[in-house]
């Protein structure tokens, strides 16, 4: 028979997970910084109950945030230290390319329209994450098609036509902008 220590169940760690130190305190910084803007960005109306204010919710949940940011942060600086903290957190600034890559798809919307940013985007994207078949690309143009019909011809989503689309005749105008 085996020797466990029963004293701790198996869920709790018995160090901090690379990267959870600096997870903590940018938690802890970005819910300081919100809960410091909240006398800016809402408003106490007079007269009204204290659950129907706009400012409470948000200060009740961002103070939350704030105070167990806090408790996990100095709960966490007290264990074990394990290596790759800056590997880890070189993760998480790669995959904010993929951030960048959705604001230059808004972005170029409004310059060459829905379909064309959404078809490119899709084509791009799997040329980017390694889909270098045809039968990849031809999916990926597929379902640039699909969401484009789905979302500004069926479900009628007003998306601001392309600037683009302003060079095409009239009639054909009219069609880019309204279904495409």
């Amino acid at each position: 028979m085996e020797d466990h220590d029963t004293s701790e169940p198996h869920v709790f760690p018995h160090g901090r997970k690379p990267g959870e130190l600096l997870f903590c305190f940018l938690f802890l910084l970005f819910s300081a910084a919100l809960l410091a803007q909240i006398g800016w960005q809402t408003t106490w109306l007079p007269g009204k109950a204290l659950a129907a204010q706009p400012r409470l919710w948000p200060a009740i949940s961002l103070g939350g945030a704030v105070i167990f940011g806090a408790l996990h942060l100095r709960l966490t600086r007290k264990v074990q230290r394990r290596p790759g903290r800056w590997r880890e957190a070189m993760v998480w600034l790669r995959s904010l390319e993929y951030v960048c890559w959705y604001v230059v798809y808004v972005l170029a919307i409004p310059a060459i329209g829905y379909l064309p940013s959404t078809i490119l985007f899709c084509v791009l994207l799997t040329l980017r994450l390694g889909y270098r078949s045809g039968r990849a690309v031809l999916s990926a143009l597929a379902f640039a098609l699909f969401v484009v019909l789905v979302f500004k011809t069926g479900f009628n989503v007003k998306i601001p036509g392309g600037a683009l689309y302003e060079l095409a005749p009239d009639r054909l105008r009219y069609i880019l902008i309204r279904y495409f």
